[in-house]
Parts: structure tokens; C-alpha cells; sequence
């Protein structure tokens, strides 16, 4: 119904109109119980193979909505009624933002992928915090906070900005991502330059305060091994909870659209199917480097239950989408979790983790 119907009068839009639309009317539609549920009845899917207890949290299943989509929570009923089984939102900056000028998301469609320079426009923390904590979800919540998109707060400013972010979400969040590839020196160098995340995570306390909900380092999908391993180090030694790989790609690379196209968009992040190896090899890292003693939370370019195994036979624990909706639609969440469950009853399996066994097999 969305690819016949919906998706082509979306696409006649741009796609920053389009996606205020969807929000604008996702918004509408949380303050209807009825159109809640009756969305709800449509969209929910529940195995017993798919629910996971991680963290000491339960999720009902393992597909989670990225950052990005609800920065504000301010869809996050309905995007429990779709079906999700967590939701991250965020990015949440210190101070509130409009972002980068439109345009600044782009359709790729021959490559089903996005590119995007939004330029963390939000809410700002205090506001969305004050927000989320009226919301009453069924399902595990996530907050990813990122430094304040404003080019003058560098150095230890730009590390207390962060601080002001997690000290308002860390008594209600189920979790923090740290979003840690904004720039923020004047040399321009970023989070992951490794000795700056060693004075962020010091700051932030994160192996000291055990009052705190698990933290996780959100990582680029464009590191090479030596950053990778560079950046974990430093991860580990803060007792980290977990990772999510990974963030877009400012790299264009794996692409069928004409790069004339390509040039007239510009500089932003690529996400959806150009990515989804790169994402599942810094995934497949990760697990290998941290002796698969850690949560990974896989996002870049799913939008099947194939994509879904291959990233949780790479070590991921927990999956999230984004550019699926703008392709697949809503309905995409209820397949990908019926196909697994599917794929496990068809190679014998009880549980979703046990899928990473199936890793040699067809």
C-alpha cells in the first residue's frame, strides 16, 4: 500500500518537505488512542524468538528506530505502534537549533540511500527532556546526545556542552548513546580523535557512577582499523556498555547515482543501502575486538530480514532502521520481524541471538 500509493505522491515532494509532512502527521496521530491502536493492530508483531533482556531491559523484539528520525520525541507513541521493540531519539544537543539551511536531505533512489546535512536541528536537551519525561513507552527509550551544532563552542566548552546534555537525560533515559562525530576544536578535529573521547567519557564519569543507565559510543562507518581499534581502546577502558555501528558516511562510494547528481547535492551523510557492507564489516570489528563481551546496536542499510542476519551474524545484538521508512514505509518493521522468525523455524532455531550460529550456513 505505501509503495503503490503513498510513496509516489511523497516522492513528488522534496524530500525535507516530505519528511516534515510525515512528522507533522505522526504527531497528529499520537493524540488519538484510537488511531493508536487501531495502527497498533496493523503493525505490531510479537514471537517469543524475537524478545531479548539486555541491560537488565526487555525487548520484544530487535528492530529499533534510529536517531535522527524523531530527534524531538515527539512521535514516539506511533513509532511504538508500529512496531519497534526500542527507540533511540536525538540527536539532543545542550542548546536548541534550527540546523543547517534547505535543502539539506536528498533521495537517492537508485541506491535506495539518503543523503542528509540537517545539521542536528533539535529541540535542545532541556526542552525534549522535560518532553520525554511524560512519555510513558512500552518499549526501551534511548537518547542520543551530541555537542551543539555551533562552530564556537570548542575544547573543554564543547566537552561541558555534552556534559549539560547527559546530566538532563541520564535519571530517565534507558540508555545514552553518545553521538561523537560532530566537530568541536578549532583544529577541527572531532570526538574521535581518541585523547578528546578519553576527556569526554573522564568527564562524563562513565566507569565511576553506577547510578548511570548503560552508555554506548555511537561510531562512523568511514574509520579505518587503526582508528577502530584506536577508539575502542579507549571505549574499554571506560567500561563502555555498548556500541552502535554505525553513523552515515560523508564518502560516496558503492553508488549507481550519477555523479553530476551527486555533486549538485553536496556534502552530507550517506545512509541507507550504499552502506550496509561497511556497516556490517565495522560491526563484525567490533565484535572481534571486544571478544563479543558487548552490545552492538547494528544500523546502516537494513531494509530485509537478510540485511537484519548478516549484521546479527556480524555480532550485532539489536538492529535499528531509518531510511527503510522513507523506502519500505512502515510496514517495513512488521516484515523484517516476521521474516525472521520465519528464517529461525526454517534452520531450527528457538532465539534470534542464536542466528549468529547459522553464520557458515545458506
Amino acid at each position: 500500500m505505501y509503495k503503490l500509493l503513498a510513496r509516489p505522491l511523497l516522492f513528488r515532494l522534496t524530500s525535507d518537505y516530505a519528511h516534515e509532512i510525515a512528522i507533522r502527521t505522526a504527531k497528529s496521530f499520537s493524540n488519538s488512542p484510537w488511531i493508536l491502536n487501531t495502527i497498533g493492530t496493523l503493525y505490531s508483531y510479537s514471537d517469543p524468538s524475537l524478545k531479548q533482556k539486555i541491560w537488565g531491559l526487555e525487548f520484544k523484539n530487535p528492530i529499533g528506530l534510529a536517531a535522527g528520525f524523531d530527534k524531538n520525541a515527539s512521535i514516539t507513541p506511533i513509532m511504538e505502534k508500529v512496531g519497534f521493540g526500542f527507540i533511540e531519539i536525538g540527536s539532543v544537543t545542550a542548546l536548541p537549533s534550527t540546523g543547517n539551511p534547505k535543502p539539506r536531505s536528498f533521495r537517492l533512489p537508485k541506491d535506495q540511500s539518503l543523503v542528509n546535512r540537517m545539521g542536528l536541528n533539535n529541540d535542545g536537551a532541556q526542552t525534549i527532556s522535560r518532553r520525554t519525561r511524560k512519555l510513558t513507552p512500552g518499549v526501551p527509550l534511548g537518547i542520543n546526545i551530541a555537542k551543539t551544532h555551533n562552530p564556537g563552542i570548542l575544547g573543554d566548552d564543547a566537552i561541558l556542552d555534552y556534559k549539560t546534555s547527559f546530566d538532563l537525560v541520564k535519571d530517565f533515559a534507558d540508555y545514552i548513546t553518545i553521538n561523537i562525530s560532530c566537530p568541536n576544536t578549532s583544529e577541527g578535529k572531532t570526538f574521535e580523535d581518541p585523547e578528546i573521547l578519553n576527556k569526554l567519557l573522564e568527564t562524563l564519569e562513565v566507569n565511576k557512577d553506577s547510578s548511570l543507565p548503560p552508555v554506548l559510543v555511537k561510531l562512523s562507518v568511514d574509520l579505518d582499523d587503526q582508528q577502530l581499534e584506536e577508539l575502542l581502546a579507549v571505549s574499554e577502558s571506560h567500561n563502555v556498555s555498548g556500541y552502535v555501528a554505525t553513523n552515515t558516511s560523508s564518502r560516496r562510494e558503492n553508488l549507481t547515482t550519477p555523479q553530476r547528481k551527486l555533486d549538485a547535492i553536496g556534502r552530507g551523510g550517506l545512509s541507507g543501502k550504499a552502506i550496509a557492507k561497511k556497516s556490517t564489516g565495522i560491526i563484525e570489528k567490533i565484535s572481534e575486538l571486544t571478544k563479543r563481551e558487548k552490545t552492538i546496536i547494528g544500523v546502516g542499510g537494513i531494509s530485509s530480514a537478510q540485511d537484519a542476519i548478516d549484521k546479527i551474524r556480524a555480532g550485532a545484538d539489536l538492529l535499528q532502521i531509518y531510511t527503510a521508512l522513507v523506502y519500505e514505509g512502515p510496514g517495513v518493521v512488521k516484515r523484517i520481524n516476521r521474516e525472521l522468525t520465519e528464517y529461525m523455524k526454517l534452520k531450527g532455531l528457538s532465539h534470534v541471538y542464536q542466528i549468529r550460529s547459522t553464520m557458515s550456513q545458506s
